[in-house]
């Protein structure tokens, strides 16, 4: 008897189909899912009702006349960088994180020297920040 001796292959388990459907199935959820997006800066929106809210003493109010200039407490600003802003809220400040902001802006205002006043505030750890409203007369 003539026996042979079956050789037998070694089983090769092919990773990369495998590979390519988990990244493929990576790329879907990424695409598919939505992001949420926070803000640092907590903003209370003031509503215009008949009644007028308590201002505080200790508030710090930053004011923006039409033409985007900045002023703390009433003392204007000498420019309006960033940089000039940010060293008057902490001179006016101090260490109080806690201190409310009441951000009082022309109707006119540009919109970028509110964002400006905002950023502001944020960057330095203030959250308590209001932005003042008149009365609608309707």
């Amino acid at each position: 008897m003539n026996f042979k001796i079956e050789r037998r292959d070694d089983i090769e388990l092919n990773l990369t189909p495998l590979i390519d459907v988990v990244f493929l199935l990576l790329i879907f959820f990424m695409v598919s899912t939505t992001f949420e997006k926070q803000s640092k800066l907590k903003v209370e929106l003031p509503e215009a009702s008949s009644s007028a809210v308590k201002q505080d003493s200790e508030a710090v109010v930053i004011g923006i006349d039409a033409k985007g200039r900045f002023y703390i407490n009433d003392r204007q600003l000498v420019n309006t960088q960033l940089k000039t802003l940010k060293i008057a809220l902490m001179k006016t400040v101090g260490d109080n994180k806690e201190t409310p902001l009441i951000l009082r802006a022309d109707a006119q205002t540009p919109h970028q020297s509110v964002v400006t006043a905002m950023d502001a505030a944020a960057q330095l750890g203030l959250v308590r920040l209001s932005i003042a409203t008149l009365e609608n007369s309707d």
